[in-house]
C-alpha cells in the first residue's frame, strides 16, 4: 500500500542550526497521525515541511508516492488548518468555505454542492449566511476546516488548531474532528503540545524531541511501553514517577537498571511497613473521582498516587506504597527501557 504522506531521511536547517534530524515516517491512507512534543523540538516546523512552507533541507517528502519535495504548497494536494482561523471578515460563511474553489476556477454549481456537503459534515448549514464575527471560536474553527474539505486534499494538516480555544470548546471540537475522520476517511497529520488531543484522537503519535523522533506508536504502545524516559514522562497525566533504583532497595530491578518508573494509578496506600516504598504523605489533591496523593518517598523523591477520590488518609501520615510486578518499568544509564 502506497502510504498517504512518506518522510525519507528528512532534514532542516537554519544556518548552523539543524532542528529537523533525520525523520523517516510513513503515514497510511486514512491515518490519523499527531505530532506531539515540548515546545522547540520541531513538530510545527515538520508541518510546515510537508505542506511545503519550509524548505526540505535534505531528505525527500512523498505524497501518494510522488516525489513533493521541490513542489510548491499549490501543488501537493495537501490542505492546512492553522491556530488562527484567517477567515475573510467581509464574507459569509458559505463564500468563506466556497473561497479556494473559486479562486481555482471550479464552476458555481459544484462550488455550491461542496459547500453545502463541507456544511452537513459540520453542522454549519444554519450558519452560511453569517459573517465571521456572529460565530462562536468553535464555529469559526469549524469554517475554517470546512474552506479545507472542499478541496478534497490527499491529507490534512492541522497546526495546534484548537490551542486559542477555551477548555470546554476545545473537548467539543476534539470530538467534532474525530467523527470528521471518521466520515471523511482521508489521512490527517496533527501537531499538538496537548498530549491529551495527541491520546484522544491518534491512530499513532510521533513523540518528538529536539528534531529527532523518539518514539512512533498507538497511545496504548507510548502509554504502557515507553522506549525511554523522555517518553514515559511526557505521555500520561500526571506524568510517570521515576526515581533511582538505588533510592529503593527493596525493589527487586533487572540488571543494569538505573532509574524505575512506576504510573500513579498503579500505586496502592498501605499502611506503614506493608509495601516496598516508604514515605510520609505530603499533599492531597482531591479531584472528586480520583485524589492525587502527594507523598514524601524520602531519597526516592515525591511521589504521586492516583487513588479512589474518597481515600481516608490525612498529611502527615507515615504510608507505604505498593504496586503489581508488571506495571514497573526499568530505564538504564541512558534512559532507554529496559525489557
Amino acid at each position: 500500500m502506497t502510504a498517504q504522506v512518506e518522510l525519507r531521511g528528512v532534514e532542516k536547517w537554519f544556518g548552523e542550526a539543524q532542528v529537523i534530524k533525520g525523520v523517516d515516517l510513513a503515514v497510511q491512507p486514512g491515518e490519523f497521525v499527531v505530532f506531539v512534543g515540548p515546545s522547540g523540538c520541531g513538530k510545527s516546523t515538520l508541518l510546515r515541511m510537508i505542506a511545503g512552507l519550509e524548505e526540505t533541507s535534505r531528505g525527500q517528502i512523498l505524497v501518494e508516492g510522488r516525489d513533493a519535495t521541490a513542489e510548491p504548497p499549490s501543488k501537493r494536494g495537501l490542505a492546512m488548518v492553522f491556530q488562527s482561523y484567517a477567515l475573510y471578515p467581509h464574507l459569509t460563511v458559505r463564500e468563506n468555505v466556497g473561497f479556494p474553489l473559486k479562486a481555482a476556477g471550479l464552476p458555481k454549481e459544484e462550488i455550491a454542492a461542496r459547500v453545502d456537503e463541507a456544511a452537513r459534515a459540520l453542522r454549519l448549514d444554519e450558519y452560511l449566511d453569517r459573517k465571521p464575527k456572529d460565530l462562536s471560536g468553535g464555529q469559526r474553527q469549524r469554517v475554517a476546516i470546512g474552506r479545507s474539505i472542499v478541496r478534497k486534499p490527499t491529507a490534512f494538516l492541522f497546526d495546534e488548531p484548537l490551542s486559542n480555544l477555551d477548555a470546554a470548546l476545545r473537548v467539543e471540537m476534539r470530538y467534532e474532528i474525530a467523527k470528521l475522520h471518521q466520515q471523511l476517511g482521508t489521512a490527517m497529520i496533527y501537531v499538538t503540545h496537548d498530549q491529551i488531543e495527541a491520546m484522544t484522537l491518534a491512530d499513532r503519535i510521533v513523540v518528538l524531541e529536539f528534531g529527532r523522533i523518539a518514539q512512533v506508536g498507538t497511545p496504548r504502545e507510548l502509554y504502557t511501553a515507553p522506549a525511554n524516559l523522555f517518553v514515559a514522562q511526557f505521555i500520561g497525566s500526571p506524568k510517570m514517577n521515576v526515581f533511582d533504583a538505588a533510592a529503593v532497595p527493596a525493589i527487586a530491578v533487572p540488571g543494569g537498571t538505573e532509574k524505575i518508573g512506576l504510573r500513579p494509578e498503579h500505586l496502592r496506600i498501605e499502611t506503614e511497613g506493608q509495601g516496598p516504598i516508604a514515605g510520609t504523605v505530603d499533599v492531597l489533591e482531591y479531584l472528586g473521582a480520583d485524589t492525587f496523593v502527594i507523598v514524601d518517598g524520602g531519597k526516592a523523591g515525591r511521589i504521586t498516587a492516583r487513588v479512589a477520590g474518597d481515600v481516608d488518609v490525612a498529611p502527615g501520615t507515615p504510608v507505604s506504597l505498593s504496586f503489581d510486578r508488571g506495571d514497573l518499568r526499568a530505564f538504564g544509564a541512558d534512559g532507554i527501557a529496559i525489557r
